[in-house]
């Protein structure tokens, strides 16, 4: 399934297909397990149409509207919605600092467990 023919079909549609691909999920997970399901590629491309299927329906949710890629013709970048920026994790220095504080050194050895030494 592309995302372009399913971008063309109504939330209604999409909640359906969403519902059908969760249940071929679920039987292709338990016909791999039984040794009964003879494309297991299928498995992979079951959970990928069904994650686009949850996306779309995610975009829709949030009000980002995508129209259709052409094939030669790129979509201009102020056409799509930008997602809000996220806010930046603290430097790696900093955390690796906090992290030194916090983990007590070891201070005993290991046992060798050669039976040599035991003699």
């Amino acid at each position: 399934m592309r995302a372009a023919d399913l971008r063309e079909k109504s939330v209604d549609d999409l909640n359906e297909l969403q519902k059908t691909l969760a249940r071929d999920v679920f039987q292709n997970r338990l016909k791999n397990f039984t040794n009964r399901l003879d494309d297991t590629s299928m498995m992979r491309k079951t959970k990928r149409d069904l994650a686009r299927v949850v996306t779309l329906l995610r975009e829709r949710d949030l009000g980002l509207v995508r129209a259709p890629a052409a094939a030669k013709d790129p979509a201009p970048a102020a056409a799509v919605e930008a997602k809000p920026a996220k806010k930046k994790a603290a430097p790696k220095a900093e955390v690796k600092s906090a992290a030194a504080e916090a983990k007590p050194e070891k201070v005993a050895k290991k046992k060798s467990a050669k039976k040599s030494e035991a003699k």
